[in-house]
Formats: structure tokens, sequence, C-alpha cells
């Protein structure tokens, strides 16, 4: 079994954009629509969001073009963490985003794969246009 996502996704909006919404808590908590989100926007810094289902670290963050982050599901075992990394790259006056989400526990990428699209991209395009 898989235990990595990889997708790209393009949006009709501008990387500056898409960052802002993902990194900032208030418009998180707006766009996935599942609950509160704390966006910590320093390298180091904790996030959570849906409600605390979601939660992590910053791992390296590159304004408007690129977040990384330590991450996992609240109720995956103690010190069982995958890595998010995010990149956000200038596209036809658009942003293709491209997904790489590793390291998942077995029988999870599935799950997490149709999970990005139910409760981020497909949210945030309807939130963004």
């Amino acid at each position: 079994m898989s235990t990595s996502v990889h997708q790209e996704v393009s949006f009709a909006a501008s990387p500056e954009r898409i960052y802002r919404a993902y990194m900032d808590s208030r418009e998180h908590a707006a766009f996935t629509a599942n609950g509160k989100a704390e966006i910590g926007r320093e390298e180091g810094g904790a996030f959570s969001c849906h409600g605390g289902a979601i939660l992590g670290r910053q791992i390296e963050l590159v304004p408007n073009s690129r977040i990384v982050q330590a991450w996992r599901v609240a109720d995956w075992g103690p010190g069982v963490y995958s890595l998010v990394r995010i990149e956000l790259v200038p596209d036809a006056g658009g942003t293709k985003l491209v997904l790489d989400h590793t390291g998942l526990p077995e029988g999870h990428a599935e799950h997490i794969a149709s999970g990005w699209h139910e409760r981020y991209w497909d949210p945030l395009r309807k939130y963004l246009a």
C-alpha cells in the first residue's frame, strides 16, 4: 500500500493569495468550514485545524512559494507524523499547487488523498471565486 500522496491542482488565483488563505487562521477556518484553525506563521510554529483534528509544526515557510509541515491526525499514535510539502508555482495567470504528502501510516493514503480534495482544494477554489 502507498504511504504517500502526490497531487497537482490548478487555481485561478495568485500564489500569494493561496498562501495567505492557507496560512491565515481565520481564512483557513473559513474556507475549510470544518472548525477552528490556529496557524503559526513562523518556522517551528505549531498549527492546528479542523477543530484540532489535524495538527503539527511548520518546518519550512517560503512566503508565497512553499509550505512544509510535520503533519498528523490527532488520533494517530503518539509521535506519528507525516510530511506535507506544498509548492505554489505561478502558472498562466494562476497557480499550480503541487502537494507531496509522505510518510503516511500504512492504510491511510487513500483517505488522506480524498480529504485533500474534499476539505482543501474544492472548498478553496469556491472560497477564492
